[in-house]
C-alpha cells in the first residue's frame, strides 16, 4: 500500500529548501522589515510546507525572538505573557568571551558583560588566553567547536602579521564579533567587526594636564610596549607635551617591557637619574602595578612622593595601595564589558542591517596623595635626595 504525503506532511521540493538557520534567519528578517508574517505566505515565499513554518515559529518562540499568533507570528510584544515566562525560562543568547587575563583588569570587564548579559537572558562563555595571537585563536576557535555561540566578544593580540591575519579571520566569522579594549588598525579592512574601547590616549592626555596644573613643567612617560594600552599612553602624553609647549625630545620617555624583575632597580635608578639631569618633577606611569613598584623605589631612595616626584599610575587597580596612595587614571572597564554585550545582542536581533558600531569611552582621573602638591623647588629637591 502506498502512502500519500499532503502538503502538511510532504518533504519540501527538491531544490528550493533551505537549510533551518537559513530558513529561520530569513524569517526573522521578514518579521523586522514587516513586523509580522503569515505561515501559509511564508511557506509559499520559501517553497517548504507550512508544518516547516510553524515548527520554526515554535524554535524562535521558545528563544523568546518571536510571539506566536493564530496563522503566523509577530515581533515579540511585553503583552506576551507566554513569551515572557519563556525567556525567563532559557536564556536568548550565549555569547563566547575571549580575554588575555583573568586576574588584572579583564575581571573587572568580564563582570560588567555578565551583569549585561543577565539582564537580557543571555549566557556569557568565558575562555582565558595570553597576549598572543595564535594562542588566542585556539581559544575562539575551541568554543565555536564545542559550544553553539551567537556571538564573540575578544581582545585579541593585533600586533604583527599575526595579530593581521587573526583580525582577518575574526573579520570573515559568520557571528557577530564585538572587539573589547582593541582596534583593528586602518591599514586591515575589518568592515564587519565592532568595537567599544577605552579612549587611552585621552587618560594619558588627562594625567598629563593634572601635574601641569600641579605646578610640574617637565613631566616624563614610563610605560610597558608590550600591552596593548601603552601605545595609546605615549601618543596621548605627546600630545598633551605639544598642547602644553614641553618640548617633548628633552622629555623621560622610558620603556619598561624588557627590563627583567632582578634588574628592575638599577632600571628606576636610571629613570631618576634622567629625571635629575632635565628636571623632570612628575612621571606618568602605565600601568599601575609599576607605578607601586617606581614609588616604593622612590621611598627607598629617600625622594619624597610626591614633594620630590610626583606620579600618576594608568589602569587603577592597585594604585590606592601604595603609600602614598597612587592617583590613577581609571578606564571603565565594566562598561566596556556592558557595552559589547549591547552591541552583540543589538546586532543579533537587528541583522545585517544594523550599521557597524564602534564606541569609544573616555577614562576618569581618580586623584590621591601621589600628585597633589607642586614641585619642591624644582628638580633640586630631587637631586639633594639622590
Amino acid at each position: 500500500m502506498t502512502s500519500r504525503q499532503g502538503p502538511e506532511q510532504g518533504a519540501e521540493p527538491a531544490g528550493k529548501s533551505l537549510f533551518s538557520l537559513q530558513r529561520r534567519e530569513k524569517l526573522m528578517d521578514e518579521l523586522r522589515a514587516h513586523g509580522s508574517i503569515t505561515v501559509r505566505a511564508i511557506a509559499a515565499e520559501l517553497g517548504v510546507s507550512e508544518l516547516t513554518i510553524r515548527r520554526d515559529v515554535n524554535l524562535l518562540a521558545v528563544e523568546g525572538l518571536v510571539s506566536r499568533v493564530h496563522g503566523g507570528a509577530t515581533l515579540p510584544s511585553p503583552l506576551d505573557r507566554t513569551a515572557s515566562m519563556t525567556r525567563q525560562q532559557t536564556n536568548r543568547y550565549s555569547i563566547g568571551m575571549v580575554v588575555p587575563s583573568l586576574d588584572y583588569y579583564w575581571p573587572q570587564v568580564i563582570s560588567g558583560a555578565r551583569a549585561e548579559a543577565d539582564e537580557r537572558q543571555a549566557k556569557i562563555l568565558v575562555r582565558g588566553s595570553t597576549y598572543d595571537a595564535a594562542d588566542n585563536r585556539q581559544q575562539v576557535q575551541a568554543l565555536l567547536t564545542t559550544q553553539n555561540i551567537n556571538g564573540l566578544i575578544v581582545a585579541p593580540d593585533t600586533t604583527g602579521e599575526a595579530g593581521r591575519e587573526l583580525l582577518r579571520w575574526l573579520n570573515s566569522l559568520p557571528i557577530p564579533v564585538v572587539l573589547a579594549e582593541r582596534r583593528s588598525p586602518i591599514e586591515i579592512p575589518a568592515h564587519r567587526l565592532e568595537w567599544v574601547a577605552t579612549d587611552h590616549a585621552f587618560g594619558a592626555g588627562m594625567a598629563t594636564r593634572h601635574l601641569w596644573q600641579e605646578g610640574h613643567r617637565k613631566i616624563g612617560c614610563m610605560t610597558d610596549s608590550n600591552s596593548p594600552t601603552s601605545a595609546h599612553v605615549v601618543r596621548g602624553w605627546l600630545q598633551a607635551l605639544g598642547a602644553l609647549r614641553i618640548p617633548a625630545a628633552q622629555s623621560v620617555n622610558e620603556d619598561s617591557a624588557h627590563v627583567p624583575t632582578s634588574d628592575r632597580a638599577e632600571h628606576f635608578d636610571r629613570i631618576l637619574q634622567l629625571c635629575r639631569e632635565t628636571d623632570t618633577t612628575a612621571m606618568l606611569v602605565h600601568s599601575d602595578t609599576q607605578a607601586v613598584a617606581f614609588v616604593q623605589h622612590c621611598v627607598d631612595r629617600g625622594v619624597d612622593v610626591p614633594g620630590s616626584m610626583a606620579v600618576v599610575g594608568y589602569d587603577d587597580e592597585v594604585a590606592y595601595l601604595a603609600e602614598p596612595a597612587i592617583s590613577a587614571v581609571r578606564p571603565p572597564k565594566q562598561y566596556v564589558g556592558r557595552l559589547a554585550v549591547q552591541l552583540i545582542t543589538a546586532r543579533i536581533s537587528e541583522g545585517p542591517k544594523r550599521p557597524v558600531h564602534r564606541v569609544q569611552l573616555n577614562p576618569d582621573l581618580i586623584v590621591r596623595d601621589s600628585s597633589l602638591g607642586g614641585p619642591r623647588s624644582s628638580a633640586r629637591a630631587l637631586e639633594d635626595s639622590l
